[in-house]
């Protein structure tokens, strides 16, 4: 693995200020003394089967990743893979149309994007953002006696496998979709707030990310 990611390091140059080195949640590259340009990447596959709600779903998730630096998004392009066949256009445009309804409450402009033939439907953002370079929220800088806070609850991934064999009540569906469709907005405050760390915690559970951010730190 070394050998495959020396390459990118040799390309780094100076102004990297986040790169891969602690697995973080995006990149931020200096611009100048008081500007930095935040930059990620995230798509996944559907975990409902609304296609209007997935499309919700990817972008609130792609979008947290630069709240978890302390950023504010401020553009994103689309990244959709779907087969050749079999799948109405429709659905892609509900796909589409949720993203776009998350990123206008983001206040994120959506500037395009890029489709790929793939066996099955993966969908996702390449979101830029900005920060300034002493604001931003590493999730390598956590402090000995820090609290943990959550911005929201625990076991999503619970209630989507609960979903999946359809033992979800309404009322518990819609408080799952809720909680994945809410952007996590108050990450551009938590340093205000006087955080000193901050990751996104998604595929890898809480303890996945809380490893992550204790060897980091």
């Amino acid at each position: 693995m070394s050998q495959i990611l020396e390459p990118i390091k040799a390309a780094a140059g100076p102004n990297l200020l986040v790169g891969f080195d602690t697995s973080d949640d995006a990149g931020v590259y200096k611009l100048t003394d008081d500007k930095a340009i935040v930059s990620t990447a995230d798509f996944i596959t559907p975990v409902v089967d609304d296609p209007r709600v997935f499309g919700r779903v990817a972008a609130a998730n792609s979008i947290s990743d630069v709240y978890a630096m302390g950023g504010t998004p401020l553009m994103a392009l689309n990244l959709l893979g779907f087969p050749p066949v079999g799948l109405p256009n429709e659905v892609l445009g509900e796909i589409l149309a949720g993203a776009g309804e998350v990123c206008a409450e983001a206040g994120c402009a959506v500037a395009g994007g890029h489709t790929e033939r793939d066996d099955e439907v993966k969908f996702g953002l390449s979101v830029t953002g900005e920060v300034h370079p002493d604001r931003i929220l590493r999730n390598s800088t956590a402090q000995a006696g820090d609290v943990l806070g959550l911005t929201k609850p625990l076991g999503t991934g619970a209630l989507i496998a609960a979903m999946k064999k359809g033992r979800l009540s309404d009322d518990q569906y819609q408080a799952l979709i809720t909680c994945m469709t809410s952007l996590n907005r108050c990450g551009e405050s938590l340093y205000d707030l006087g955080a000193t760390a901050c990751t996104d915690v998604t595929g890898f559970g809480l303890s996945g990310h809380g490893l992550e951010m204790a060897k980091g730190s």
